[in-house]
């Protein structure tokens, strides 16, 4: 079966706000088996207009497991204690 992704890109406006997601989505992580590749970190513009200030990678056993934690309560929880503390643009890719 094919790993599910989530890959998002956040510009965060309210670090310390952030910080309250940043539990509360660890949590969700856990609660659903996310395993994570990258969560923050350096990053540096290779190709195109890309510049976020932080960058997650997360993975799961399959497509569908990622689209589960996203629609969760706990990972409701975390996207309501992140209104305002960042941007996030964030999609599900079906990984090999």
């Amino acid at each position: 079966m094919a790993a599910g992704l989530i890959i998002a890109y956040v510009d965060v406006t309210d670090p310390q706000q952030y910080e309250q997601y940043k539990v509360l989505s660890t949590r969700a992580m856990q609660a659903h088996g996310a395993q994570v590749l990258v969560r923050g970190g350096k990053t540096e513009p290779l190709e195109g207009q890309w510049a976020p200030t932080r960058v997650v990678v997360l993975k799961f056993p399959s497509y569908e497991a990622a689209k589960a934690f996203y629609a969760s309560e706990e990972y409701l929880a975390a996207r309501q204690s992140r209104e305002h503390a960042a941007k996030m643009n964030m999609i599900v890719v079906e990984g090999v």
